[in-house]
């Protein structure tokens, strides 16, 4: 049956706009996103089956542009819809911490390296740039691969530091193990970071791991 022959109150758009869209299922709201079916199926009937594919919602926002374009009622223009979606999420996330300092917005701090991270097929060292008022001044991916005490170099980090004017640094990288538990050349890795940026007065306040679940703050570890 279309979902416009449905009872009002059990459509995923007119049911969002009455109770919040925290009221819908993972289908509902991906049902108003794909906005029609197929043939013989509804938008919902479509979602359902999708998420059956993937496995999830997650594992649908995060797949590729081949994987998703050959799914039955998405194709590329829903790719790219879908993009521009979690892109506007992610400076959203962002924008809260230019506005603010980050020291009063710990929870968004997180939420966003996760954003940028959690999704990466391979290791990903990232920093947050901060001004004196620890206010994000932008984010910079720096190093990619295996990452290690001899990938991540201390003077690109200090260089790029003192190009933005930095103030302060939060470190970030990811495992895409989903393991969030740092290791032993995590430690390593930022204890350097932490000596070379000491050397023109610049502070590391916090160096994240994120996981697939989980994000590990070596501040709240103690060990910065």
């Amino acid at each position: 049956m279309s979902i416009r022959l449905w009872p009002e109150q059990e459509r995923p758009r007119e049911k969002l706009l009455s109770l919040g869209a925290q009221a819908l299922s993972d289908a509902e709201l991906l049902a108003i996103f794909l906005r029609t079916g197929v043939a013989g199926k509804s938008a919902v009937d479509l979602a359902r089956e999708q998420l059956q594919h993937f496995g999830g919602l997650r594992p649908l926002l995060e797949s590729s542009e081949s994987a998703f374009c050959q799914a039955p009622g998405l194709g590329r223009a829903k790719y790219a819809q879908l993009q521009a979606v979690l892109e506007m999420a992610r400076r959203h996330l962002e924008a809260a911490l230019i506005r603010d300092s980050v020291l009063d917005s710990p929870t968004a701090v997180r939420q966003y390296l996760s954003s940028r991270l959690r999704h990466q097929a391979r290791e990903v060292f990232a920093c947050l740039l901060l001004d004196n008022r620890h206010r994000v001044i932008r984010y910079e991916a720096l190093f990619q691969g295996t990452l290690n005490a001899a990938a991540v170099y201390p003077r690109e980090v200090v260089k790029l530091a003192l190009q933005a004017n930095a103030a302060a640094v939060i470190l970030s990288h990811n495992h895409p193990s989903g393991v969030a538990e740092p290791s032993q050349a995590d430690r390593q890795i930022t204890e350097r970071l932490r000596e070379a940026l000491a050397l023109v007065d610049i502070r590391v306040l916090d160096h994240l791991v994120v996981g697939d679940t989980e994000v590990v703050s070596f501040a709240e570890r103690g060990w910065l």
